[in-house]
């Protein structure tokens, strides 16, 4: 037998390959990862005991889908969407349905709806200040000098009637001559007879009583005027004391100086019991009463805590801070809060009795309205807008929305939100058709037009459309892929078919579907299709 040459041996098997592969190409392509278990096409009836899937939707979560199958971008495939998981009920009432499964999984947790005391704590921060009602100027009220200092420094500690410095006054020294001549007088007449004697001492007791008035109305202690009285001599000095227990907080005397009327020359602070003011944000001033409880603490005495009272809400409010200034008044034993102290306040509410509450933590607030997720059960959830009311520290009062008993889930609720979201983008590209709103139509663009050729091999046809008004395309001329082979296979080059596509990548456009034409729009349309592809002559590139 005659030795065929290498050359053409190698071109019989390349042709061999070739139409091998055409015939492999040829065949059905294998359904994507699942689709074997459920080998109905979208949009068909499934055999009997397979799920019907209705399309396939990104899997990154992207609101893209497909009738067919196809693989994303990073070559993952597009998760089919079932029949039976209800998309239309999450399109049409907003529920969601999870599996128990992913429900495990994501960590869902409910609490009951129910009824309780809204307790609140508010929490500001204030600084330590001295009672304004028992702070005391000693200011004389007659003109004088300092002959002598007994308290001769600021922050000096002095107790109540504890000497605080001696004076020396012109007008004092008088009032009490005067005094004590006139008592004086008025004794030595108290035995004569006759009418000017009485007249006498009369008088002599009028000056007498005008000059103790004007000792008492100078502030002079009663004991220094009984001593006054039972001498008969004025004193040089008087020795001023303190009025109360406290601190120097101030100091004007100096000894020597001379000192007018009204002048002050101490003030004293009384600091057994101080004040906190306390600045309280704007949203919480509300819910604040007079004479509720209120605890301090401070850095200087950590642990340590004091009880006080609200005693008084200011009326202004910073414009600045937005806050209100609250006074707390507290007891100060062994005075140990310093005016000038910052300290820690917490004040109790005014307690309004149970309310309709939930957890804050059920709450998914948008900035323009609140939602929670009730639980209807079976994996079912349902979101719901709610109205709320006063916050407390956990828990917030829901005056609309959910009912006493029902449940809210507490815990994962964003990542349920973050499903109903997607299953709902997914439900709205899927468009349902007008008389059954359970079967969503086919998603795509849907036109008429003429075949002008056709690639089997490519899985390509160039196809002459009329104007396109979901794309804003005017009639032209471009090419199309086909989402499967057997799409293209009864196509014709002069044909007029009515046909539907979607775009796969960027500028990838698909057909998903064709079909005929009646014959009067066929020819209408043909005609139309001739008239744009004469006139744009447009390629696959737009």
């Amino acid at each position: 037998m005659k030795a065929w040459p290498l050359t053409v041996v190698l071109v019989l098997v390349a042709a061999l390959a070739a139409a091998g592969g055409y015939r492999l190409g040829s065949a059905p392509t294998a359904s994507p990862a699942g689709e074997a278990a459920n080998p109905a096409a979208p949009g068909s009836a499934a055999p009997p005991g397979q799920r019907k899937i209705l399309f396939y939707r990104n899997p990154m979560g992207l609101p893209d889908t497909s009738p067919t199958p196809k693989k994303d971008p990073m070559g993952m495939d597009y998760i089919p969407v079932y029949a039976d998981e209800e998309e239309g009920d999450a399109a049409a009432t907003g529920r969601i349905r999870i599996s128990t499964e992913k429900v495990q999984k994501l960590g869902v947790r409910s609490e009951v709806v129910s009824l309780r005391p809204l307790g609140k704590e508010v929490r500001a921060v204030g600084r330590i200040e001295a009672d304004e009602r028992r702070v005391y100027a000693i200011a004389p009220k007659f003109e004088g000098y300092v002959e002598r200092l007994h308290a001769n420094a600021t922050g000096q500690l002095v107790r109540r009637g504890q000497p605080l410095f001696e004076v020396y006054s012109p007008e004092l020294v008088s009032a009490q001559r005067e005094y004590a001549i006139a008592a004086e007088g008025a004794d030595r007449l108290q035995g004569s007879a006759g009418e000017a004697a009485e007249t006498t001492r009369r008088g002599m007791w009028q000056l007498a009583e005008s000059s103790l008035s004007r000792l008492r109305n100078w502030d002079i202690p009663e004991a220094q005027i009984k001593a006054l009285a039972r001498s008969g001599a004025a004193q040089r000095t008087l020795t001023v004391v303190s009025p109360v227990s406290g601190v120097v907080t101030e100091k004007k005397a100096v000894q020597g100086m001379r000192f007018g009327p009204g002048e002050a020359l101490y003030q004293i602070a009384d600091l057994s019991s101080v004040w906190v003011i306390a600045e309280v944000a704007e949203q919480d001033i509300g819910v604040l009463r007079n004479g509720a409880k209120a605890t301090v603490t401070t850095d200087a005495y950590p642990g340590k805590t004091l009880a006080g009272t609200i005693g008084y809400i200011y009326p202004m409010l910073n414009a600045q801070t937005r806050t209100a200034a609250v006074r707390i008044e507290l007891a100060n034993p062994g005075t140990l809060l310093k005016p000038g102290m910052f300290a820690q306040v917490q004040l109790a509410t005014a307690d309004s009795g149970p309310v309709l509450t939930v957890p804050i933590s059920a709450v998914i607030d948008s900035g323009k309205r609140q939602l929670v997720f009730v639980e209807l059960g079976a994996g079912r959830y349902e979101p719901r807008e709610v109205r709320l009311g006063a916050r407390g520290d956990e828990y917030v009062q829901v005056l609309a929305g959910v009912r006493e008993g029902e449940s809210v889930v507490v815990a994962a609720n964003f990542l349920i939100d973050a499903e109903s979201k997607l299953k709902a983008a997914v439900a709205g590209f899927a468009r349902p058709d007008e008389k059954t709103d359970t079967k969503p139509a086919a998603v795509g663009h849907q036109t008429v037009g003429k075949v002008e050729e056709v690639d089997a091999k490519a899985g390509t046809a160039s196809i002459s459309h009329e104007p396109i008004a979901s794309l804003k395309w005017p009639a032209m001329t471009m090419e199309f892929k086909a989402a499967n082979d057997a799409i293209f296979k009864a196509l014709k080059p002069g044909s007029v078919v009515a046909f539907e596509f979607v775009e796969r990548g960027q500028g990838e456009w698909v057909v998903t579907r064709v079909g005929p034409v009646k014959a009067a729009a066929g020819a209408a349309s043909a005609e139309g299709a001739r008239a744009g592809a004469a006139g744009t002559n447009a390629h696959a590139g737009h």
